[in-house]
């Protein structure tokens, strides 16, 4: 074998031996940090303190414009904390990023269908990830204090994003949808991942995919 290819072959299994290593680390410690910063700032529904704004967080919407179990689950939280008096607004972030594909508008229809008054819900139309809703809800939108919710496994993280970018963020995690087993699990791994993003993120400070000019939009639904 020439010299140079045993070189090649070596740093490859140094790099392939450092990942093997540094990834579950990398996992275990994303997590802890997560856990450590939303520490007593989650909440049962009934239990959960009260605040100006809810923040619902988006996913998957299907091709009618149906909120997916899981979406449809956190919008229901929302629902009840707002007709409970917990919450005098609610702020549906999503993606738009396409036009015939819009969570925050699906979201804020659900809402609305179920008895929420329009003028109440605030549509963040660029919510591409968590960290993104977070920053946004705070320099957008000019959210001091809210309530975020999503599902159980989520919830640590987009407590401890929504507090980092500023915000007294408390948090509540449904579990109804635990009934979709194989999604579910899915989720619960894919939040692993997600977490080392989240700590990338913190970390490196970067700015949303969007910002743009600050929106009035939860000032005039708290103030109607």
């Amino acid at each position: 074998m020439k010299p140079r290819r045993r070189r090649w072959l070596r740093a490859l299994l140094i790099t392939a031996v450092v990942l093997v290593v540094a990834a579950p680390a990398a996992v275990v410690g994303t997590g802890l940090w997560l856990r450590h910063t939303a520490r007593g700032h989650v909440y049962a529904l009934d239990e959960v303190p009260a605040a100006p704004v809810v923040l619902v967080l988006g996913a998957q919407v299907y091709p009618d414009g149906t909120p997916s179990p899981f979406l449809a689950a956190r919008l229901d939280l929302a629902r009840q904390l707002y007709d409970a008096g917990t919450v005098r607004a609610v702020l549906v972030s999503g993606d738009h990023r396409q036009w015939h594909y819009d969570e925050p508008g699906a979201m804020s229809r659900w809402l609305v269908e179920r008895g929420v008054p329009e003028r109440k819900v605030v549509q963040d139309h660029a919510g591409f990830d968590t960290y993104d809703s977070c920053v946004r809800a705070k320099k957008i939108f000019g959210v001091d204090r809210l309530v975020v919710v999503t599902q159980e496994f989520h919830i640590d993280r987009a407590v401890a994003l929504c507090r980092d970018a500023g915000i007294d963020a408390v948090g509540v995690g449904d579990e109804t949808v635990k009934r979709f087993g194989r999604a579910w699990n899915y989720g619960a791994f894919r939040e692993q991942l997600a977490g080392v993003k989240a700590a990338w993120d913190v970390v490196t400070g970067r700015d949303p995919v969007f910002l743009g000019p600050r929106e009035t939009g939860v000032q005039d639904a708290l103030a109607n």
